[in-house]
């Protein structure tokens, strides 16, 4: 591996217009691609093989005319303090507000509140229903317009009024996330090389693989369902793993050409080794993402095709643009100390802002390696001192590393999972302020009725059999109301609406869809009718349910392929085995932490947590998928510099020293890179996307500088030669890589010509 990469690097470098201008053609070729192609689709609700949704695909064919799914507007109103909705001004805005609703395009029925017994006890609040002919997506300009000036005319009357439902869904506010995660990766890496051209190499390459897989998602949107999710989802790791691919690469390069070499050697030296970990840790990632496709979930199979596609190109960006970018400019990555031009000498004094700059560029430099103060003492890199510690006392910090991660894991336990709604919107947008005042007026189920699907094609007498399911359903606890049946033409569908007495989001209500479904067979004996639970509420416990289901064979593929992986590239068994290990306490930590901040609310404030509810069913996937792949990364950049230490004869104990020296500070800017991406991506307005931040960020965090920097040092620690372990009959059959480049060690010494001049060896290397 080592050697062929070496190869491809010599042949970017020497044609590097040539690499140069054919990533631009592919750029030019994949934009225009997407200019020209068709609108992407909408993410479809669509999820095979749970009763909800074969419920729903049942309304669509029974009901033809009226999509199970179609846009919906509930318009709510209240009293002022003291008034009741009934009386005959507020009646008359909003039969007014009804009749003007009625005639506007693409509505098919107008409901007004007092024909549909939609008033509550206390004729404080009224909604009325309208429904209209075709999905939320497909409503025009001149739809919303029409309900939207409705609604303003109520107003005008004096009447509170409020939209839920999906007609005037309003789009959540957007955040600076991805500037905010640029600016912050641009500071970390101006920090970490300081050298403004090495700190702009890693964001030029990640931004042209970002652009690239971005349009090439877009151009076939159309053809392969790609929806504006995978979109995100992508640039948000693109981002983050072309950033980190590129960092590792040139923090090499630098190293290299800190040793003497020239900067062609050292560029392929860079990409043998350093590539050849940049290579494995792109496909634990890829391993990771294509894995959701074993969820079943059409949506999340091809968020995680889109998303493998994006890393895969990082790669090649990183092995062949890297390398190619390099050749033209070979000395600006370097320190201005270390390149060849030296720096014109002023015989002034340099001003207030100059003595600055110098300050601000020798502690850049100085961060990672050991130098030699005035007084004479030797100050030793960061890295190299918290290995030292560690390695002296491994036991007890890793047991304070498991005991901290497991007890911030222990909220985890108790996670519930489901698809947060209007309940979890800002208290700013109108369709939470529509579900506050409907749970206050009609109680707080009303927000999540079960829709319920009779099928009585093998009955005597239809309508008997609907009732006597209706009745049955009525005299089950935690059944408010059950509303009158609505037959389709055929008469041999009816659908009745059943409120339960709990919000849609309590774990009441799912328990009681539970016990419907339980008591079904001894109502259908008793009816002769066949039904199905569905609507929104018993959707999203039926995906929560399902996506809970998939967790664990999800792990399990995951977690094998990449182990099998791990075990080639580090040739031992126990290293992968730890290395799982240490994955499974960061997500347990993180998804604890999820759990203590946006379902029990602790902590909410900070991050802009209005309202707790369940963990969005989607993420603990996730949050397994793209952070198993991440973790990985620094799992093979950081014990593969420890194992060629190990390899080239040094103890257990001094490789991870060894190791740490040369790759602890580029991991740590990778991972405040990563959160900082991450991060970024909460100071949007959209609960959810929050939740999938944080969630992320925190993930990082902790595999980064807790399991990396602390796990896997002591485990490497207690084991000593024994991490290394691999049978003979394993050693013989698996595919030798190398990794850690000695093949090119052996052919390409470090040149001696500088040799002994410690002081001048590039402060972050891999």
């Amino acid at each position: 591996m080592s050697t062929f990469l070496h190869r491809v690097a010599h042949w970017a470098f020497r044609r590097r217009r040539t690499v140069v201008l054919v990533w631009v053609a592919v750029l030019a070729a994949v934009f225009l691609g997407a200019v020209n192609s068709s609108e992407a689709p909408e993410d479809s609700a669509s999820l095979p093989g749970i009763e909800s949704q074969q419920a729903f695909d049942l309304l669509d064919e029974r009901f033809p005319g009226t999509e199970a799914d179609g846009a919906q507007a509930r318009v709510v109103f209240v009293a002022a303090d003291g008034q009741q909705v009934t009386s005959t001004a507020n009646r008359s805005a909003v039969d007014t507000l009804v009749d003007e609703v009625a005639d506007g395009p693409q509505v098919a029925e107008a409901t007004s509140p007092f024909d549909a017994h939609a008033v509550s006890e206390d004729a404080s609040t009224a909604y009325a229903t309208i429904t209209y002919r075709t999905t939320a997506d497909d409503l025009t300009e001149a739809s919303k317009e029409a309900l939207t000036a409705a609604v303003e005319h109520a107003r005008d009357a004096g009447l509170t009024v409020e939209v839920g439902g999906s007609a005037l869904e309003t789009e959540p506010a957007q955040g600076i996330g991805e500037v905010l995660g640029i600016l912050v990766a641009a500071a970390v890496l101006l920090i970490t090389f300081g050298s403004l051209a090495a700190a702009g190499l890693p964001l030029l390459t990640a931004v042209l693989g970002v652009g690239i897989s971005l349009a090439t998602i877009t151009a076939l949107g159309s053809a392969l369902g790609f929806s504006s999710t995978v979109g995100e989802l992508a640039m948000m790791l693109g981002l983050a793993v072309g950033i980190d691919y590129s960092l590792f690469v040139v923090s090499r390069y630098r190293e290299e050409r800190a040793k003497g070499h020239q900067a062609q050697e050292a560029a392929a030296l860079a990409v043998g080794t350093a590539g050849s970990a940049v290579v494995f840790a792109g496909l634990t990632v890829v391993i990771a993402l294509l894995g959701l496709s074993v969820v079943g979930v059409p949506t999340l199979t091809k968020m995680g095709i889109g998303s493998a596609g994006t890393v895969l190109v990082g790669v090649l960006i990183a092995l062949t643009a890297v390398p190619a970018l390099l050749g033209f400019w070979p000395d600006a990555v370097l320190p201005r100390r270390d390149r060849k031009v030296p720096r014109r000498t002023r015989s002034r004094r340099p001003g207030r802002f100059g003595r600055n700059r110098n300050r601000i560029r020798n502690w850049t430099w100085n961060w990672n390696r050991q130098v030699t103060t005035p007084a004479g003492t030797a100050r030793t890199p960061w890295g190299v001192r918290w290995a030292r510690f560690v390695t002296r006392r491994p036991v007890a910090v890793l047991s304070l590393t498991v005991v901290g991660l497991g007890a911030l894991a222990v909220p985890s336990l108790s996670l519930r999972m489901g698809m947060p709604g209007a309940e979890a919107k800002p208290t700013t947008t109108t369709e939470r302020r529509a579900y506050d005042a409907l749970a206050d007026g009609f109680g707080p189920g009303f927000n999540g009725p079960l829709t319920v699907v009779v099928e009585v094609k093998g009955a005597d007498d239809p309508a008997a059999a609907v009732t006597g399911v209706s009745d049955r359903l009525a005299d089950i606890e935690g059944i408010v109301s059950v509303s009158p049946p609505h037959f389709n033409e055929a008469k041999d569908t009816a659908v009745v609406s059943a409120v339960p007495s709990t919000g849609p989001a309590s774990e009441q209500t799912q328990d009681l869809v539970r016990t419907i479904r339980d008591e079904r067979p001894a109502i259908e004996s008793a009816t002769g009718a066949e039904f199905q639970v569905t609507g929104t509420t018993a959707l999203n416990i039926d995906v929560g349910r399902k996506m809970q289901d998939a967790l664990v064979p999800y792990l399990a593929v995951v977690v094998g392929l990449a182990f099998l992986l791990l075990m080639v590239v580090f040739r031992s068994i126990l290293v992968p085995v730890k290395a799982a290990l240490g994955f499974l306490l960061s997500v347990g930590a993180a998804l604890g932490a999820i759990v203590t901040v946006f379902q029990e609310g602790h902590g909410g404030g900070v991050f802009g947590v209005e309202e707790t509810g369940p963990i969005m069913s989607t993420m603990p996937i996730f949050l397994v998928g793209i952070v198993f792949g991440l973790a990985m990364d620094y799992q093979v950049f950081l014990v593969s510099r420890i194992r060629e230490a190990h390899i080239h004869g040094e103890q257990p104990g001094q490789a991870v020293v060894t190791g740490f020296r040369h790759s602890a500070q580029v991991v740590g800017a990778a991972a405040l890179i990563m959160m900082a991406v991450f991060g970024g991506f909460m100071t949007g307005g959209e609960s959810m996307v929050k939740m999938v931040g944080f969630g992320l960020a925190s993930a990082v965090f902790f595999d980064a500088f807790v399991v990396r920097m602390a796990f896997v040092p002591a485990v490497l620690a207690l084991l000593g030669k024994r991490a290394w372990w691999l049978s003979g009959r394993l050693d013989r059959l698996l595919p030798r890589v190398d990794v850690e480049g000695e093949a090119l060690t052996r052919r390409a010494p470090a040149p001696d010509a500088a040799s002994g001049d410690d002081d001048r060896r590039e402060s972050v290397t891999v």
